[in-house]
């Protein structure tokens, strides 16, 4: 790897779940409920990516969480950074089993969470051994290095003033809506100017799950690995497949696809 102390990239502890937006399938919400610990585990899901009245996404991973079991969800959202820093609004997560931060816009995430109390206790959600996930501008948001982060609009790939996520997967920068956008080269853009970075993009409907450095690939679509760092590489992108396994400390693949799925 990197020369770093592993793992290097994924958490210490605990599981992040970061998936590429549109529909996911309902696996991907059971295999998020199973690391959280299944239908009476406590759930905080954060619809804040979203549009002021509430978005599509937050309203369909509420559907899709209580259609794969799960009984107790809290809906824990606000607009203002004061509020994010209070005791009683981190309460629900740091009693949390598991997180999920729906889509829509990252800086509305950043805005009102990154530093703050709340942005702590969703460390702790992973320090406690729960699970983090998040659905396209939730997934890019987990990263160190944010994509799509600006007020202006998605199709501006970085603002650099707002380049800064949660930090969950260290030295990552995340990309979603991959092929459905038409979004393939846009993270060698940002590897050109960050080549120590490693890049990752999610197609819609796919997922990938990180336990310490190990990133399996959940869903019908690829995921694409970004590594300016690899000597060997004429082009620096791979594409896995369902079944696949990356290490992300060594960025090596691990395990191929499973061909008895395909």
């Amino acid at each position: 790897g990197q020369g770093c102390e592993r793992p290097c990239v994924g958490p210490r502890r605990g599981t992040i779940l970061a998936a590429g937006g549109g529909d996911l399938g309902r696996d991907i919400y059971r295999r998020f409920l199973s690391l959280a610990g299944g239908s009476e585990a406590s759930i905080v899901l954060i619809p804040t990516a979203g549009a002021q009245g509430g978005s599509h996404d937050a309203w369909t991973a509420l559907e899709e969480l209580r259609d794969a079991g799960a009984r107790r969800i809290e809906v824990v959202n606000t607009r203002n950074r004061k509020i994010a820093e209070m005791d009683a609004f981190a309460g629900p997560q740091r009693d949390a089993d598991g997180v999920w931060i729906s889509g829509g816009r990252q800086y509305r995430l950043m805005d009102v969470y990154l530093g703050t109390r709340t942005h702590e206790e969703l460390q702790g959600v992973l320090d406690r051994g729960g699970v983090i996930g998040g659905n396209s501008a939730g997934a890019s948001v987990l990263a160190t290095y944010l994509i799509r982060g600006g007020t202006l609009g998605n199709d501006i790939v970085v603002d650099e003033d707002r380049a800064e996520g949660f930090g969950f997967l260290r030295g990552i920068a995340l990309d979603q809506h991959l092929l459905a956008r038409g979004r393939e080269t846009d993270l060698i853009s940002v590897l050109k100017r960050h080549p120590e970075l490693l890049g990752i993009g999610l197609d819609e409907g796919t997922a990938i799950v990180v336990r310490a450095d190990l990133a399996s690939v959940l869903g019908p679509g690829r995921v694409a690995i970004y590594d300016f760092t690899d000597p060997l590489a004429l082009i620096p992108l791979r594409y896995l497949k369902r079944g696949a396994v990356y290490d992300l400390g060594a960025r090596q693949i691990v395990a191929t696809e499973d061909e008895s799925d395909s």
